[in-house]
């Protein structure tokens, strides 16, 4: 038996891979490269560039490599683009998730492990938002994520498919064994923009919208460190392989940090005092956005191992050293 990781050569794929390999699996990757790369991958993964919704290359992967689960990432993540461009996201994240679910029905794939978002929650509701909070995308990305988990939960009535659904809040940090991280140039997650001020790699921070109804102006948000969702994913797959029921649940520490504290943590970290622009808020960008994760804890016997701002923080800074050597390197 082998995993299929999709998207398995960007950010968070790559880490989940090095977290199968860890854990004895075998691993198959395909991705198309659009924002991954294939140096972050290890040598014991089979690779295959190409797109999730190629019914021949999926069907070949699937039948030469006897995979039994999916885990699905690939797809667009840039939330003000999705605004910009909805009917690309709504064919990259939707279409394409429709089309690898059908390749997999087709080729009797029993579990699937879909990567869905905290973004296809009301905006304004009661926080720490749980499964159960009132779900209204307000962005074509949030909405691109909801249609495939509405897919997938009629898929598995329909065919024997069992599917984890995880909705992330906000993913963050390194490998901690320096072997993957954020790597993608032009990245807009925001503790990777900070690090690479503080790196010397940008010139300055831009912080949108600073009059939310928040202790220090700036939005909160829950950063969860990438190890720990690879964790929640294998623990996902351990539970469908063991015959457990399908799952919706968030990925979050409960807690949050502001704009404002992440910056402060890394000057804190690195003594670089790089400077900060306010500029008014984005469209789709909410006050606060914490999860309610006791679900996943409970259901996955899930335990995170890095929840503290610093802790994600230095691992995003190690790997910001790291990609200077590799690019110096090269």
């Amino acid at each position: 038996m082998a995993v299929l990781v999709t998207g398995g050569a960007g950010y968070i794929g790559s880490h989940m891979v090095w977290e199968l390999l860890d854990a004895g699996e075998d691993v198959v990757v395909l991705d198309n490269l659009s924002t991954g790369f294939e140096w972050a991958l290890p040598a014991e993964a089979a690779f295959y560039k190409g797109d999730v919704a190629d019914r021949r290359l999926v069907r070949r992967i699937i039948k030469q490599h006897q995979v039994d689960a999916i885990i699905h990432f690939a797809g667009s993540v840039v939330v003000p683009d999705s605004i910009a461009n909805p009917l690309g996201y709504y064919e990259n994240n939707t279409c394409k998730s429709r089309a690898l679910i059908a390749h997999a029905v087709e080729c009797g794939v029993k579990h699937f492990i879909f990567s869905s978002t905290a973004a296809i929650y009301a905006a304004g509701g009661a926080e720490p938002l749980d499964e159960e909070a009132l779900i209204a995308p307000q962005t074509p990305y949030g909405m691109s994520k909801l249609m495939v988990e509405l897919m997938l939960r009629d898929v598995a009535i329909a065919h024997p498919l069992n599917y984890a659904v995880l909705r992330y809040f906000n993913v963050a940090g390194a490998d901690p064994k320096g072997r993957t991280g954020q790597s993608t140039a032009g990245a807009t997650h925001l503790i990777k923009v900070v690090c690479e001020a503080a790196a010397g790699k940008r010139g300055h921070v831009d912080v949108y919208g600073s009059d939310y109804d928040t202790p220090d102006g700036t939005g909160i948000r829950d950063f969860i460190h990438v190890s720990d969702l690879t964790l929640a994913h294998k623990l996902a797959l351990r539970r469908l392989r063991s015959g457990g029921g399908n799952l919706v649940a968030n990925c979050g520490y409960g807690h949050g940090y502001s704009v404002q504290e992440v910056i402060a943590s890394a000057k804190k970290l690195t003594g670089s005092d790089f400077r900060v622009n306010f500029a008014p808020r984005r469209p789709g960008d909410l006050a606060s956005v914490i999860a309610n994760a006791g679900r996943a804890r409970k259901e996955l016997a899930w335990t995170p191992k890095f929840d503290a701002l610093d802790d994600i923080i230095e691992t995003s800074l190690a790997w910001e050293e790291s990609l200077t050597r590799k690019n110096s390197a090269a």
